[in-house]
């Protein structure tokens, strides 16, 4: 029997100052950063461009501050919000923003970071409504605690369930023991492992047992 052949592709080098072709003026956006920069100093900690692409890093006592500055300069929707566990020592989880001006055709990535230390951080719902349900993701998925929320509680999960699932300590399988779940087949109890099949043999289909009532 023949072995399938493996097909690499090639990778290209580095080009650091050719124009990425893909890039996009609306997200250009080195003027937005310099009117952060003015307004807030050094609760601007940094920016970076990849792709064409604006990212303003915001210190997380001025975020709310920051995103109403950008409100009032024409930014006026909320596309998206959402966290990400980075497993870092410092600074360990991030709360990024996109933010539009549906006008004048303007698009910026707005983060902030939270330190393991302190998972507090000001609320956007006071600027964007629509950053409610998001802040609630980010509570339930990653425990982070929004300051000024009207109505931070789980969406997903129970709101007794003690863990995080999109904190990077999560077993991939889950916690067995944790979260009681609907059986498999009709009729069965409820189980306590997400994923039996990974502790124990799967059933062959012949060997299912029989449900009253087929």
């Amino acid at each position: 029997m023949e072995s399938l052949k493996f097909h690499f592709t090639p990778v290209d080098a580095a080009r650091p100052n050719a124009v990425n072709p893909h890039a996009q003026p609306t997200t250009d956006r080195p003027e937005a950063v310099a009117m952060l920069r003015d307004a807030f100093g050094d609760g601007v900690t940094g920016d970076e461009t990849y792709a064409g692409e604006t990212t303003v890093f915001v210190a997380k006592g001025r975020i709310a501050e920051a995103l109403q500055r950008l409100h009032a300069d024409g930014y006026s929707y909320l596309a998206d919000l959402g966290g990400l566990d980075r497993f870092t020592e410092d600074d360990r989880y991030e709360v990024f923003y996109n933010v539009c001006d549906l006008h004048r055709g303007r698009r910026l990535r707005v983060k902030t970071r939270v330190d393991e230390s302190d998972l507090h951080l000001p609320s956007a719902t006071g600027v964007y409504r629509s950053a409610n349900w998001f802040e609630r993701e980010v509570f339930d998925m990653f425990g982070l605690v929004f300051d000024g929320h009207e109505d931070l509680r789980r969406m997903f999960m129970p709101e007794d369930f003690q863990y995080y699932p999109l904190r990077k300590e999560f077993p991939l399988l889950g916690i067995p023991g944790s979260l009681p779940l609907p059986g498999h087949l009709p009729g069965e109890d409820l189980s306590y492992d997400p994923f039996p099949a990974a502790s124990s043999p799967t059933p062959k289909s012949f060997q299912e047992p029989e449900v009253s009532g087929e």
